[in-house]
């Protein structure tokens, strides 16, 4: 007998906005910008003029993607979309910089205000700001942004195996600072010399100077613990010339027993800029968050930190959610690094390109180590040159010297933007770079060396891995080579830092088995009477392909998480849990007779309803005494009252016949306002 279609009904009461900006005593404004955008697929000719008519288009908040609603589907579409916003500018800010921030659009912006183009970005990972302040006026202004994920020879990554799906998918902000400030991600914050006993924190301050004229300027910078208690200071004074830029090298005093971050013990230090004139009048402020660690990699004893080794344990880890693709929430971001952390893993490796600053925060707030990873891939080559199927390096010599300069611009960027994050241990130059031609391949192997020099000048205190380093006479090029697949076999004690970047590979459907997939680690030589024999003393960590099911552009290929596309737990997540954790897996459901829907949340009330947050529905189908069942009949959530969504729109209906799946009795979808 087929079950009845269950309506429900859902009614949210939404939580008045965070405040956008920092408190008003601060003289730098950073405003939310992801409100109130309007949208139109395709190229439209004219569209970034103040005066073009957008009634027609639809009405979006970011993060948002072209592909919007997805569902693990390998097809999505490639071309052109327009963005546009109107904005007012109080007559106060002409005395100011405006900048317009994005962290991340994939994967060529051109952004233009009141007509005027500011700046283009090409590349999809890494965030960008442009100073919008010429094109700006008092009153109403209009943002336009002509993007297009067009897959484009010189630009990484040139190959992949998800998704490529364009659109703003992340945050956007307006800044606005003084003449006198402090630049975009101008901060860079290390802890040389540092022991359990003592430390001091080295900030690296790039200070920009606008006005007209020189700036005689003192900045301090502030220690507070994590109470907000202030800990030590540094002030230094500088004159920055006109229209230049200069750099601040401070050191603080000597901090005694600083807390020091671990896996464990996640404690973050705030970092506070105080820019002002010789005349007293603060210019600027501006806060960063860091951390107290050290670590090393070592050829021979694995992996330290702060001193005591450690065999990490983790998985790798796509950034797209089920109906909303890669346009995920900050909230989103963190529930993935907290399920990760919640299996007992320390350890993620950012697959295959850059994540989003508010994941790599996560993932200090949580205690879990990060590799990150840039997006210079490759993959067979099934056609000749093109939709990311291509050479990891380019086929025509004409490409060569855009892309090699597109590569250096996005790992720059990348390690800007992530350098004060103590949870990233390892800048990675690649994944599978060893799909290119024959002939190919010494340009390849050239392109990661000028990487690696490129890393080592700008971030002295982390190493440089080699993602996917099995093939092509790559794993020495970097400082910590990162095996996948076979690569756990075939390179025995090679005589360098190592880990294990991919193993076990396996597609379920949710449910699926309780119990572990070992892969290639399994058939490795080693004492098979020892568990974990491949846990060789030389060998740092392993990090399991994959945490969360995924779109693919190979389809079932993304069905090999151990968490599903929904966020869902498979039984998979469970065996891991216990085995590290020793939590026991529940009592899985078994059959029944559905007489109702159990409905949950991970929050009922958002803290802003300005993109940065969402909250988790579960959906649970239960028997008459309330116990969850594995039925699953089709269900159908309807938003009743209210601005709230799903990536479907104000409802959406799940089936375990439909890419909108309904399994074990369970479904789940992220709700945003």
């Amino acid at each position: 007998m087929k079950s009845p279609r269950l309506l429900l009904i859902v009614l949210f009461f939404i939580g008045s906005s965070a405040l956008a900006a920092l408190p008003a005593a601060s003289p730098r404004e950073v405003i939310n910008f992801n409100r109130e955008w309007k949208f139109l697929i395709g190229d439209h000719p004219g569209a970034a003029a103040p005066s073009f008519d957008d009634g027609t288009w639809s009405v979006i908040g970011l993060p948002h993607s072209f592909s919007i609603p997805y569902f693990e589907w390998p097809q999505f579409y490639v071309g052109y979309g327009w963005y546009r916003k109107h904005f007012i500018a109080p007559a106060g800010w002409e005395s100011k910089r405006l900048f317009i921030e994005f962290d991340g659009a994939f994967q060529d912006a051109e952004v233009f205000v009141n007509g005027q183009a500011v700046g283009e970005h090409k590349g999809g990972y890494t965030g960008f700001s442009f100073d919008i302040t010429t094109a700006c006026h008092a009153g109403d202004n209009v943002v336009a942004v002509r993007l297009n994920n067009n897959w484009n020879a010189r630009i990484a990554p040139r190959a992949g195996e998800h998704v490529f799906s364009g659109g703003i998918y992340r945050d956007v902000r307006l800044v606005v600072t003084d003449p006198l400030h402090v630049t975009w991600y101008g901060t860079f914050v290390t802890t040389p010399n540092l022991s359990a006993d003592a430390g001091v924190a080295n900030i690296k301050t790039e200070v920009r100077n606008d006005a007209p004229t020189a700036q005689p300027c003192l900045l301090t910078t502030r220690i507070l613990d994590a109470a907000g208690r202030l800990v030590t200071s540094v002030a230094s004074q500088q004159t920055v010339p006109a229209g230049s830029t200069v750099t601040f090298d401070q050191t603080t005093p000597s901090i005694p027993n600083p807390q020091l971050w671990n896996i464990d013990h996640p404690y973050l230090y705030r970092a506070v800029s105080y820019l002002s004139t010789t005349g007293g009048r603060v210019a600027d402020e501006f806060p960063t968050m860091f951390g107290f660690r050290w670590f090393k990699f070592t050829a021979d004893q694995g992996f330290f930190i702060n001193g005591q080794h450690l065999y990490f344990k983790g998985a790798n880890v796509h950034q797209d959610h089920a109906g909303w693709g890669d346009a995920v929430t900050q909230a989103g971001a963190f529930r993935d690094v907290q399920l990760v952390k919640d299996a007992g893993f320390q350890f993620i490796r950012g697959s295959h390109y850059p994540h989003s600053p508010a994941f790599a925060a996560a993932c200090d707030k949580i205690g879990i180590l990060f590799w990150s990873e840039m997006c210079m891939w490759g993959l067979g080559g099934r056609s000749p040159d093109g939709y990311w199927d291509a050479s990891s390096y380019p086929i025509n010599p004409a490409d060569e010297a855009d892309f090699e300069a597109n590569v250096l611009q996005q790992l720059t960027e990348e390690i800007r933007i992530f350098r004060n994050h103590p949870s990233v241990i390892v800048w990675s130059m690649s994944n599978e770079p060893f799909f290119c031609p024959k002939n190919i391949l010494p340009k390849m192997q050239g392109m990661l060396a000028k990487e690696v020099a490129l890393t080592h000048q700008l971030d002295p205190t982390r190493p440089a891995g080699i993602g996917g380093a099995q093939r092509g006479n790559i794993d020495k090029i970097g400082d910590v080579a990162g095996y996948n697949g076979d690569g756990a076999k075939l390179f025995i004690n090679p005589g360098i830092p190592s880990v294990v970047t991919e193993y076990s590979s396996v597609r379920a459907v949710r449910p699926g088995k309780y119990g572990p997939a070992w892969g290639d680690l399994v058939t490795g030589p080693g004492d098979r009477s020892q568990p974990y024999f491949w846990r060789y003393p030389w060998r740092s960590g392993e990090s399991l392909w994959c945490m969360f099911d995924h779109g693919s552009v190979a389809g079932d290929e993304g069905r090999t998480g151990i968490v599903d596309y929904f966020r869902i737990p498979k039984r998979q997540w469970y065996w891991y849990r216990n085995e590290y954790l020793h939590i026991p897996p529940p009592a899985w459901p078994i059959p029944g007779t559905p007489a109702g829907l159990k409905l949950s949340a991970d929050k009922t009330t958002l803290k802003s309803v300005d993109g940065t947050d969402d909250a988790q529905i579960f959906v649970t189908v239960v028997d008459a005494s309330g116990k969850q069942i594995a039925n699953s009949p089709p269900v159908t959530l309807t938003v009743a009252s209210g601005p709230g969504q799903f990536p479907t729109g104000p409802s959406i209906s799940f089936a375990n016949d439909s890419d909108i799946a309904i399994d074990d009795g369970e479904a789940a979808i992220e709700f945003r306002s």
